[in-house]
């Protein structure tokens, strides 16, 4: 279902349920990702204007969610 308006929860097991947040709280916690998420915060502490928007680390700007999130415009899935 390609393009659908509804955030479809994953249909996991309780197993793999687990498993996957195992592993993304190990991913989140990584010393590159927590640099990025204290670096993302301090520029929106300085920049308050910015609400709604994500800091890219990629461009170093604020830009929309949906722009920062879905990998500029190209998916995910080569990021």
């Amino acid at each position: 279902m390609k393009g659908t308006p509804f955030k479809l929860k994953q249909k996991l097991s309780p197993k793999a349920s687990a498993a996957k947040a195992v592993r993304d709280l190990a991913m989140a916690k990584t010393p590159v990702r927590r640099f990025k998420k204290r670096d993302a915060q301090k520029k929106h502490r300085d920049n308050p204007l910015m609400k709604g928007k994500d800091y890219d680390h990629r461009t170093s700007s604020f830009t929309s969610v949906k722009f920062n999130r879905g990998g500029g415009g190209n998916g995910t899935k080569n990021e």
